[in-house]
Parts: structure tokens; sequence; C-alpha cells
């Protein structure tokens, strides 16, 4: 099974990793980033997370090959203070989070994730839960549609689509992903179509919303912050500015003093900064990586460290 882990030196040299430290793989996936942490911490512990079954079967023999101090948590990351706490573990030294969808996600049709092929509307990266892009697309509102749309695809023709789907199903229920992508080109027209693939904007909002993508992401980050040891890192690859933008301004908050304290000539502790940023601009892949995997194009790697 072919699968690329983006930025996976960067990632892993961002965590500045401690042979018997304990880290966290929020994201297992296919176990490429998993596989070269355990090769650094032969004294050490893994705990990896994945809410994807086909994923964790694959990694889990994987990493069985590498070496056996890692345990798999089947769990969205949302929840992972709350399963490493059941575990006993209450502080970590590192924790990685891969937030693209893994090439074998993407190229297995029935998972519904790509334009580019006809399937099913789907969509969900836990094949356990319940809301499908089916179930958005055909009982969501117009304005409900309109409204991911534009914020989880910040597409500016985002009503017009919405009108021409909610109009569609009133005649018959739409089913698959060709289905959609043809009703998006009739909306919005050839010229705007070929020029400006909004069908890549509406397939990742519906996926966001489908999985709750940046509600998490913005519940774990303050979550794994207060996980880390001193000098404990966490390094976040994300792959679209919705995602880039709310790790970019929890890691600017707690890594600044809190405005209720500024010019105050004592500090109390619980307003000083929580964590330093490693990099302050983000790190990018290379072009050879790019070269070598198109999807990494838009990764963007971020670093702190707990002080």
């Amino acid at each position: 099974m072919k699968h690329y882990s983006v930025l996976l030196k960067e990632s892993i040299d961002g965590l500045n990793i401690k042979e018997d430290g304990i880290y966290v793989d929020a994201t297992l996936g296919y176990g490429g980033h998993s596989s070269e942490i355990l090769k650094r911490i032969p004294l050490g512990h893994l705990y990896s997370f994945d809410q994807d079954e086909e994923a964790i079967l694959y990694a889990k023999e994987r990493l069985s090959n590498v070496a056996n101090n890692f345990d798999i948590i089947y769990s969205n990351f949302v929840n992972l203070k709350e399963k490493l706490n059941e575990l006993g573990v209450h502080k970590v030294d590192g924790i990685l989070f891969d937030l693209g969808l893994s090439s074998p996600q993407i190229d297995t049709i029935s998972r519904g994730f790509t334009f580019q092929n006809d399937a099913p509307l789907d969509m969900r990266m836990d094949l356990n839960s319940k809301l499908t892009a089916n179930e958005i697309i055909n009982t969501y509102s117009l304005e409900e549609l309109s409204n991911i749309f534009y914020t989880y695809g910040e597409e500016k023709m985002s009503k017009v689509i919405a009108r021409r789907i909610v109009d569609e199903r009133q005649k018959k229920k739409i089913e698959t992903t060709k289905e959609l992508v043809n009703l998006i080109a009739g909306a919005v027209g050839a010229k705007y179509f070929n020029k400006n693939h909004p069908e890549r904007q509406i397939f990742q909002a519906i996926r966001i919303e489908v999985n709750g993508e940046l509600s998490v992401l913005s519940k774990v980050l303050p979550d794994a912050i207060d996980l880390l040891n001193k000098n404990g890192r966490i390094s976040v690859i994300t792959f679209h500015s919705l995602e880039d933008r709310i790790v970019k301004q929890i890691f600017k908050k707690e890594s600044e003093i809190d405005e209720i304290v500024k010019g105050l000539p004592v500090i109390p502790d619980e307003y000083l900064p929580h964590i330093k940023l490693i990099n302050k601009k983000p790190i990018l892949p290379s072009e050879d990586e790019i070269n070598e995997n198109s999807r990494s194009k838009s990764a963007k790697l971020r670093v702190i460290e707990r002080i």
C-alpha cells in the first residue's frame, strides 16, 4: 500500500525526541510518522490515535515490525487527553498531528473523498459515525449548505451552488460524487468551473462538516499543550488555510502574555506564556517532496515547545 508521510523528517525532528520519552501520534493513519517515532524511542512509549479501523489494522502490523512499545487507541483525537488519562498518562514529551487525509483514504473510491472518481457520497473518516455527505447534501437547508460552502470551502459561489443542489434534490436524491460535481459545474458555468475548480472547495467543505474537523482541532490543541512536560513539543501539519489559521491563532495566544495583565509590575504565573514558537513561519515541503508527492504542496508545519 503506497502512502507518503508528508514533511516526515521535519515534523519528527521538530519533536526533539528523547529515547526514553512518552510520545503521541494523534493521527496514526497508515503509520508513517509513528514508525519513525518508534525507531527513536527504544526506552520510551508511543500512544497512537485514529478513528479509521482500516488504517489501524494496517498500521498495527507495520508498527509491530518496528517495535512493541506502543499502544493504538481507536478514537478521534478530540478525546486525546481523556483517553490518555484513562491509561494513567497525564504528561507526555511530544505530540504530532498530521491533519491530512492519507493517500489510501483518498484512493479508496468507495469512501467518497475525491471528486475525480464516481462514488457514494460518504466522506466519513470514522465509518461508524452517522453523519455522511449524502445526508448533508440531501437534508441540509439552503442556508446551511450555503454557509458551510462559504465558511469551510471559502467558495464565492456558495449560494448559487447550494440553490442548485436544493432545486435538483427535489426532483431526485443526489447519491454520488459525480452527480454532485455535475451539479456544481451546471450551477457556476463552464468558464468559472474550469478556471476556479469550485468542486475542490465544496468537497473540502462537506468533508470538514462530516468529520467536525475544525471544531475538534480548536478543542484538542489547548488540551495537547496542557499535556506537555516542560520542553515537550507539538508538531502540527496542516493542509488548508482554515486549519492553519486555527493552529496559528492558538499557538500565538498561548505564546504571549495575557492582555489582561500586560503592564503589571509582577505578572502571576498563570498569565505568563505557556509555550514558545520554534518556527515563527511555517515549514513548507521541499521542491523534491512536492515532485515526489504532489499532495504535499499545500502542507505547512508549525512547531511549539512548552516552557
